[in-house]
């Protein structure tokens, strides 16, 4: 079996096997963070993350649901190919999440603590990628 060339109808067989790791990491992180912000008193939240407890609370819920959001959006719609596009839009907006979060944590002198972030838009970008463009599920028939 020769491997796919580039711009073939067939990826790689590690692709999708690439891409469903990667889903699955993301969505149980931001499902995580999510339930962790929502569930964790704020006074608790502040002495691990200063900022939570320097933002109206409302903000930090807004965070914590699109959190949960994105998670479930990254997995759910591929998993059970029902509206899979969802999970190329959900990848897309975990990495707008991730963006503003970086533009938030360098207006306010955290520059040191963006370096996950990047990582996670590098991570959701890949799955917009993938899903997008060189593995896509097909929705069920």
């Amino acid at each position: 079996m020769t491997p796919a060339i580039a711009g073939s109808a067939t990826p790689p067989k590690a692709l999708p096997v690439s891409l469903w790791v990667v889903q699955a990491l993301l969505g149980l992180l931001f499902v995580g963070t999510g339930f962790w912000k929502l569930l964790t008193p704020i006074p608790q939240l502040a002495a691990m993350i200063p900022w939570a407890g320097q933002v109206p609370g409302a903000f930090l819920q807004a965070t914590a649901v699109i959190d949960l959001c994105g998670g479930l959006g990254i997995v759910l719609p591929s998993l059970t190919r029902i509206k899979p596009g969802l999970t190329v839009l959900a990848a897309l907006g975990c990495a707008a999440l991730q963006v503003s979060a970086i533009v938030f944590h360098v207006s306010r002198g955290e520059a040191a603590n963006t370096p996950f972030n990047f990582f996670l838009v590098a991570l959701s970008l890949f799955v917009f990628w993938g899903r997008r463009y060189r593995a896509p599920i097909q929705p069920r028939a």
